[in-house]
């Protein structure tokens, strides 16, 4: 039986209050090899929210879990009517400087890879290759009982179709792409179902309680292996699925180098934080490195 997920942290010790020193990132992207993990603190500047940081939508909202979205019909209700309601922003998001830094990182042969607990694709929209998605992508749809993958925006218009004038004011829209309603703003909103078999959709998506594929596990471990240093970008490690890659990044005797603005539970196996805005912070460093950075979005639709 699983446990429910982890999702909050509170240091059991006192831990730095990070410093405001980007040369020690510089010195890593100038060496090259370097594996970027990133957390949802990076898409904040593109107008998600973060779980954790300050205003986190934890303080409010409990993410929908696998166990109630497989066994709760009334659960998946309300988690398809907030989910379409929040998919009309969070589908509209842009990337910010800090996915655009990231990318050019890439195009200058500083980085091995991506790896990004984010589920909005924003790495991939501002220009990003091979990014290694380890909570999936909202942008796609899975069906429960046959496996077909669907994109996104189709389910979206059969829902606006089988639900028609839904279109309630969300208290705030959260990480996972959820909309904040209440049970009477739900209503009786209609859910469809896999248009192959007639089954369960659920986004492409690793809910909390939901164990990430083995073999993205395995890939990921893979390009920790290779990595020259690993740098943790937006994210707060609470979550074992990100924190994992840094423990073993810690234990090979790997630099973790984090930027995050609030300490981490990954911390104490960091050689340093850097306790800055994203976005300014990774502009910065391209400037200091001579990286171009694209001013736009290289999302084509």
């Amino acid at each position: 039986m699983r446990m429910r997920p982890t999702l909050s942290w509170t240091p059991t010790e006192e831990l730095s209050p990070g410093t405001t020193d980007l040369e020690p990132v510089a010195d890593a992207l100038s060496s090259g090899g370097v594996l970027v993990l990133s957390g949802a603190g990076i898409s904040t500047e593109s107008g998600i929210p973060d779980y954790r940081g300050e205003g986190g939508s934890l303080s409010r909202h409990t993410p929908m879990t696998y166990q109630d979205f497989t066994a709760d019909a009334q659960a998946r209700r309300r988690y398809w009517a907030r989910s379409h309601l929040g998919w009309r922003t969070f589908g509209r998001a842009r990337p910010n400087d800090g996915h655009r830094a990231v990318a050019a990182f890439e195009r200058h042969g500083m980085l091995s890879g991506v790896i990004t607990q984010n589920v909005d694709g924003l790495h991939q929209a501002a220009g990003s290759e091979g990014v290694v998605e380890l909570h999936g992508n909202l942008g796609r749809v899975v069906c429960l009982s046959c496996g077909t993958l669907s994109p996104r925006r189709e389910l979206a218009r059969r829902l606006e179709e089988a639900n028609e004038g839904f279109a309630p004011v969300a208290a705030a829209i959260n990480p996972d792409g959820d909309a904040d309603l209440t049970d009477e703003q739900v209503g009786d909103f209609r859910v469809v179902p896999c248009t192959v078999c007639g089954g369960v959709l659920k986004p492409d998506v690793v809910f909390f309680g939901e164990a990430v594929p083995p073999e993205r596990v395995e890939h990921c471990r893979a390009l920790v292996r290779e990595a020259s240093t690993l740098l943790v970008l937006g994210s707060s490690l609470t979550v074992m699925s990100g924190l994992r890659f840094v423990r073993q990044a810690a234990q090979a005797g790997r630099p973790v180098l984090i930027v995050n603005r609030d300490p981490t539970r990954g911390d104490r196996h960091a050689v340093t934080r850097i306790a800055l805005p994203l976005g300014a912070a990774l502009t910065t460093l391209a400037g200091r490195l001579g990286i171009p950075v694209d001013d736009g979005d290289a999302r084509t639709g």
